[in-house]
């Protein structure tokens, strides 16, 4: 089992590191890739076919920005989940239209942030592994101590 993180391009490499280290911290593997569906399609469409034929359980999560044909693409080749991440860029308009409209029958799913994305793949591979379902859960109960700390912190005034 493991997440294959598709980027779009080098330069989106950045954006994910928040789900590369949650991914780490979580002990789920994964390995990252840069194909575009505008520049490289013959090579996404190889790399994809050698992932389905591996027999592996698989989230890809794909990281891209501007146009989302990369997303759309890959769920539409694959029968593993497909986690949208569309990059956030400060200098360009965020294109969120073009990760969540698809065609009928292409049904990525869109997380905007990226420790949200890998946590969400994390939950997908959980379904065949205990152990990781059990690691996500103790993940989720320290953001639930941090909150109430938070709080406590909060009722006493931030002393």
């Amino acid at each position: 089992m493991k997440v294959v993180i598709l980027y779009g391009s080098k330069s989106d490499v950045e954006f994910a590191e928040p789900a590369r280290a949650l991914l780490r911290e979580l002990g789920v593997r994964f390995e990252e890739r840069v194909a575009s569906a505008h520049k490289t399609p013959d090579r996404l469409l190889e790399m994809l076919a050698e992932y389905e034929r591996s027999g592996e359980e698989l989230v890809y999560l794909t990281v891209v920005g501007r146009s989302n044909a990369l997303s759309g693409m890959v769920d539409a080749r694959v029968r593993h989940p497909v986690i949208a991440c569309p990059v956030r860029m400060e200098s360009f308009p965020f294109d969120i239209f073009s990760s969540l409209r698809m065609p009928r029958g292409v049904a990525p799913l869109v997380v905007a942030d990226p420790e949200g994305a890998a946590l969400a793949a994390a939950k997908i591979l959980s379904l065949a592994d205990r152990e990781l379902g059990e690691r996500v859960s103790r993940w989720q109960e320290r953001r639930r101590e941090e909150v109430l700390s938070a709080d406590g912190e909060a009722r006493k005034g931030w002393r």
